[in-house]
C-alpha cells in the first residue's frame, strides 16, 4: 500500500502545471457571468445549472488524467517559439500548428459543436475553460521550456517555476476570493470592457504574445525580489483575467441568444 501511495504522489507531482489555477478560472467565469445577457445566462444555466459556468470552470483540468478525454492534454495550450513576427502569430490562429498544442484548433472546433448543439454540456464546459487558457501567457509560451514549467524560480522563498507564478501565485498574491477578485477587476477595468469586446482575435493574440515575450525578457534580469516581481506584473495578470471574462461573455452571448 505504501508503494502505491508513493507512486501516485510521484505521478501527481510530475504533472505539468496547469493554466490559471482554480481561482483564476473561477474569476474569469464570474466576470463572464456578470457580463452575459439575461437570456444567455438563463440558457447556459439550463445546461450547466445555476452559476454552472463558474462551478464547472475547472473540470477540464480535473479530468486531464481521466479516460473520458484521453487526448485532451494538449488542448489546453498553444506554445509558440520566440521571435515570431505578428503575421506569424496571427497565422497560427487558423493554420494550426502540428506541434506545440491544439488550443486554437480545439476552441474553434468546440464553438462549431455548440453552434450545432448548444445543449452539449461537455463542449460548453471546455469552451468556458479554454477561453480562459487563451489569455494565460504561459499557455502561449515557449515550447522548449514547456510553457515556463522548466524555468525555475523562487516565490517568497518557495521553489516554483515561471508557469506556476503566472497561473497561480500572482493571483493568490491579492488574497481575494474569486468573487471578491471579479468585483475588484470590475472596479479597475469596467471602462475598458467595450474596447476589449471590440478587439479582434488577431489583436488580442498579438498582444498576449508580446506580453509573454516581455515576461521572458524580464526573467533574464530578475534578481529574486518577489515583492518587486509582483509589483511589476500583477496588473498584467489582472487585465488578462478580466479580458478573458469579457471575451467569454461575448462568445456565450452570441452562442446563446
Amino acid at each position: 500500500m505504501k508503494k502505491i501511495v508513493v507512486i501516485v504522489l510521484l505521478a501527481v507531482f510530475a504533472l505539468p502545471t496547469l493554466a490559471w489555477g482554480p481561482r483564476g478560472h473561477r474569476i474569469i467565469a464570474e466576470v463572464a457571468y456578470n457580463h452575459m445577457t439575461k437570456r444567455a445566462r438563463q440558457k447556459v444555466d439550463a445546461v450547466l445549472g445555476t452559476h454552472g459556468a463558474v462551478h464547472w470552470a475547472n473540470w477540464p483540468d480535473e479530468i486531464r488524467s481521466d479516460t473520458i478525454y484521453p487526448d485532451s492534454y494538449d488542448w489546453h495550450f498553444q506554445d509558440m517559439n520566440p521571435g515570431l513576427s505578428d503575421s506569424a502569430v496571427v497565422a497560427m490562429l487558423t493554420d494550426y500548428a502540428k506541434e506545440g498544442g491544439r488550443l486554437f484548433e480545439k476552441t474553434d472546433s468546440l464553438i462549431a459543436v455548440l453552434r450545432e448543439n448548444p445543449g452539449n454540456k461537455d463542449a460548453l464546459v471546455f469552451i468556458v475553460h479554454f477561453m480562459g487558457d487563451r489569455f494565460c501567457p504561459m499557455h502561449i509560451a515557449h515550447m522548449d521550456d514547456a510553457g515556463g514549467n522548466k524555468v525555475k524560480m523562487k516565490w517568497f522563498g518557495q521553489n516554483t517555476n515561471l508557469h506556476s507564478v503566472w497561473d497561480t501565485k500572482l493571483i493568490e498574491y491579492r488574497g481575494l476570493s474569486y468573487t471578491e477578485y471579479a468585483a475588484w477587476l470590475e472596479d479597475l477595468y469596467s471602462r475598458e470592457a467595450k474596447n476589449i469586446a471590440a478587439m479582434s482575435w488577431s489583436e488580442l493574440t498579438i498582444r498576449n504574445y508580446h506580453l509573454t515575450s516581455d515576461i521572458y525578457t524580464y526573467q533574464d534580469t530578475f534578481d529574486g525580489n518577489t515583492y518587486h516581481y509582483a509589483y511589476r506584473w500583477v496588473a498584467n495578470v489582472e487585465w488578462q483575467l478580466y479580458a478573458a471574462g469579457i471575451r467569454l461573455a461575448k462568445l456565450l452571448n452570441e452562442l446563446y441568444r
